[in-house]
């Protein structure tokens, strides 16, 4: 489990591919940064761009992980030379200063705008719109890793041709302590519905089927 704050911003220094052909994953390298991994050991999880990963080797300042043919198919930012935020898995004794994050990436959103609003910024995402009915004002999204806060939900459209789009304001902290502050319009981001969100609607849906509807 993560938090969805930002510890550190790595940076992916190579990308090798595993045995396997095409089908195959890739060995990630990746430069902590800031991140101290004097406490990682072999098999623990660090959260990269929002996706869970396990380390498999490290030194001093580098870790590596496998990453799937199936994951990189999932999720973006993780096949090439690119900064990353990292985040180590949660301990039982630290502050929840986010909120419950599985690192499990759900879909790939599209952002519309990033543009500046005062002080800050505002994101504008548009997700597929299977994660639609997850959205809420003032509920919580994981984007790129990153745990924030949605401030408007605007639905367009119906059915199968329904578009979602999410608002968020980015403060300056924010922008300074996450690769967020390299968007633009038309980045692809890794996004992660609030976990209770989840299970609500596992319930409902369970209930439904079960009452005949």
């Amino acid at each position: 489990m993560f938090t969805g704050i930002v510890a550190a911003i790595g940076k992916i220094e190579s990308v090798k591919p595993l045995e396997g052909g095409s089908f195959a994953g890739v060995r990630l390298d990746i430069n902590a940064g800031g991140l101290p991994l004097a406490d990682v050991a072999l098999g623990d999880s660090i959260a990269i761009n929002g996706a869970c990963m396990t380390v498999v080797e490290k030194d001093a300042t580098n870790f590596r992980v496998d990453v799937s043919r199936e994951s990189l198919n999932l999720t973006v930012g993780l096949d090439t030379l690119t900064e990353v935020n990292l985040e180590k898995a949660l301990t039982l004794n630290e502050r929840l200063g986010g909120h419950l994050v599985s690192g499990h990436v759900d879909g790939l959103g599209v952002v519309r705008k990033f543009a500046p609003v005062g002080e800050s910024w505002e994101l504008v995402v548009e997700a597929p719109h299977q994660l639609a009915k997850f959205l809420a004002y003032k509920g919580s999204i994981v984007v790129n890793g990153v745990s924030l806060t949605v401030n408007r939900v605007t639905d367009i459209g119906a059915g199968d041709d329904l578009v979602c789009q999410f608002s968020i304001n980015l403060i300056p902290h924010t922008i300074a302590m996450t690769t967020l502050k390299h968007l633009k319009v038309e980045s692809k981001v890794n996004l992660e519905i609030d976990l209770i969100a989840r299970y609500v609607e596992r319930m409902v849906t369970l209930s439904e089927i079960t009452a005949g509807k």
